[in-house]
């Protein structure tokens, strides 16, 4: 569905932040996009999304394309039509606007009017607490909350790929598990293909297909998910379990090599 090939992204016509990054999302599966800050996580999603040359980046090299359509230099608002939201990091919730109105803001794009009330009770469905809050605005609402009407607002849009920037992001432990739970719930019953970004690799690799993991603007290692939580180098790094204890000077000059595993 979606081909991320070999894209190169600077901001600022100076600094480089993806170095040939290349990612792959089937249709119909979830793919995990991990690493720590600064690896240009945020930055492949809004590369994907169209963002990126409103904070002052650009694409430089590389394609892509969603299901067949190349998306470089097309803008947002297309790119949503095409079939992709991006829920941003930090949520962005219209916290001047009730909940129910922040459910319709996400359908605004689409043609079949008709139908947006019985998505918006779905929704519901799946997150009964906005249910209860439905004429709260949101900027009363939880962190917790925010995110999943967030989440909500993006399902309202109908896409084919939903991209998700740090959805744990300053959220409740508790909530995490429940908001990736509805996650996965989400996309076997309603098909969506996701494209999740995470700092949590342990959470996200538990609902997600198959995984990539980034470093300095580039895949260092990729494959399935049971694969990646059960690697040692992934459970030392990322997942904080090790055999034994390192000290500082063999942490800092460990390197991974790129690794496939299909």
């Amino acid at each position: 569905m979606l081909h991320v090939n070999n894209v190169e992204a600077v901001y600022s016509k100076i600094i480089l932040a993806l170095k040939g990054m290349s990612l792959h999302v089937p249709e119909g599966k979830i793919v995990a996009l991990l690493g720590s800050n600064g690896a240009g996580k945020s930055t492949t999603l809004k590369s994907i999304s169209g963002l990126l040359s409103g904070e002052g980046g650009q694409i430089t090299a590389g394609t892509i394309e969603f299901q067949g359509k190349k998306l470089n230099n097309i803008t947002p608002d297309v790119i949503v039509k095409n079939g992709i939201f991006l829920c941003m990091e930090g949520r962005h919730v219209f916290r001047d606007l009730t909940v129910e109105e922040n459910l319709m803001a996400g359908a605004y794009s689409r043609k079949d009017r008709t139908n947006i009330k019985a998505d918006m009770e779905k929704i519901f469905v799946y997150f009964p607490k906005l249910k209860a809050l439905r004429s709260r605005k949101a900027g009363y609402l939880s962190g917790g909350e925010q995110q999943m009407l967030a989440i909500g607002r993006g399902i309202m849009a109908k896409p084919k790929l939903l991209l998700l920037d740090e959805p744990s992001l300053g959220i409740a432990p508790l909530l995490v598990k429940e908001i990736f739970q509805i996650i996965k719930r989400i996309n076997e019953e309603e098909g969506t293909s996701m494209l999740v970004v995470e700092q949590n690799a342990n959470v996200a690799l538990s609902i997600a297909d198959y995984g990539y993991i980034m470093e300095n603007g580039r895949v260092v290692m990729q494959g399935k998910a049971d694969y990646l939580l059960s690697n040692e180098e992934v459970r030392e790094h990322y997942l904080g379990i090790g055999k034994e204890e390192k000290n500082y000077k063999e942490n800092k000059v460990y390197r991974r090599r790129q690794r496939v595993v299909w």
